[in-house]
């Protein structure tokens, strides 16, 4: 697991400065990777990290070209060295508070702490909700998993469980089956539909009805799944569908909360394809809005975010450039 006190500390604080032309709150691939497009588009950037990555306890970063396997903290620590290099500013923080005004926004921090931008890009992510089973949120990341293509090859073959959850958990059951022949669905809180039942028994997966209590654990690794009768099923993986919730409370001021996700998933801010949201000056990228974009996706939609923004801010400038130069040859002619 990676430690999040030595992540704070290895951030450091960059000097700050009055204003800036954008600032990015949340210093994951997404905000990373925008403020790398707004740094070598020569714009002032401030990203602001609460040094709490949603992947923390994964071993590695997977699915992402070049990259595969690389620990997290190293794919974060390179990327935030690329963007002090080209001039971008680094806060080690938690933001609390964003306000606005006539020239742009207000940021607050924890500390107390205020910086202002043009523009705000947000990439805070989001917090996993798990059901409450013991055992459960310990071994989160490990061999408590989610995601199969995040997942999937370093379980391949086992005894996977599959945690009936929400409305995706067959869908994930079915899913797992790709990477393993040895799939259970633990029913719990959800129950099939005959469509359903009709898929996983095609499938060859059987499904176990009953509460689930907790997670058997022997020499730090899951040895099975316990039912509240005292049946305890033998497996060496679980894999469970977080209810996931944006990190985004510290919008409110502006009018943005987190809302329902189509897919019942959990909630998020929405945005168009670019991460440009409903309230003007604001860009969203990463998890915060689309809830199942892996690494690699996070860090694409941050550059767009990153490029659209910078447009934004050049189309501003443009307008302001003409009014001026409109204006001189007016006097020039009077």
């Amino acid at each position: 697991m990676v430690d999040n006190k030595r992540n704070k500390e290895v951030m450091m604080t960059d000097q700050l400065v009055d204003g800036y032309d954008a600032v990015v709150i949340g210093g994951g691939a997404a905000g990373l990777n925008g403020a790398l497009m707004l740094a070598r588009a020569r714009r002032s950037v401030l990203v602001i990290d609460a040094g709490e990555p949603r992947n923390a306890p994964a071993d590695g970063v997977h699915g992402l070209l070049a990259r595969e396997g690389m620990p997290p903290a190293e794919l974060l620590a390179r990327g935030r060295e690329e963007v002090r290099g080209y001039g971008g500013h680094l806060l080690s923080g938690t933001v609390v508070d964003a306000t606005r005004d006539d020239s742009g926004f207000t940021v607050e921090l924890a500390d107390g702490r205020t910086v202002r931008a043009r523009r705000l890009l947000v990439t805070t992510g989001l917090v996993d909700e798990l059901p409450d089973i013991a055992g459960l949120r310990e071994r989160w990341g490990r061999d408590v998993i989610h995601c199969p293509y995040c997942h999937g090859w370093e379980v391949r073959d086992q005894a996977i469980g599959i945690l009936g959850s929400g409305p995706m958990s067959v869908h994930q059951a079915l899913l797992f089956r790709q990477w393993s022949p040895d799939i259970t669905f633990f029913a719990h809180t959800v129950t099939p539909t005959a469509e359903q039942a009709e898929q996983l028994a095609a499938r060859g997966i059987p499904v176990v009805t009953g509460a689930v209590r907790a997670l058997e654990i022997a020499d730090d690794r899951v040895v099975g799944v316990r039912l509240e009768d005292g049946t305890v099923v033998p497996r060496t993986a679980v894999a469970v569908a977080s209810r996931m919730v944006a990190r985004a409370h510290f919008l409110a001021a502006l009018d943005l909360k987190p809302v329902q996700h189509p897919s019942g998933m959990g909630e998020h801010i929405p945005a168009d394809p670019t991460g440009r949201t409903d309230a003007p000056g604001i860009w969203v990228a990463g998890n915060v809005t689309d809830l199942s974009a892996q690494v690699g996706a996070a860090a694409a939609a941050g550059a767009t975010a990153g490029a659209m923004i910078n447009a934004d801010l050049m189309t501003e400038e443009t307008t302001a450039a003409v009014a001026a130069y409109q204006s001189a040859r007016a006097s020039a002619r009077s």
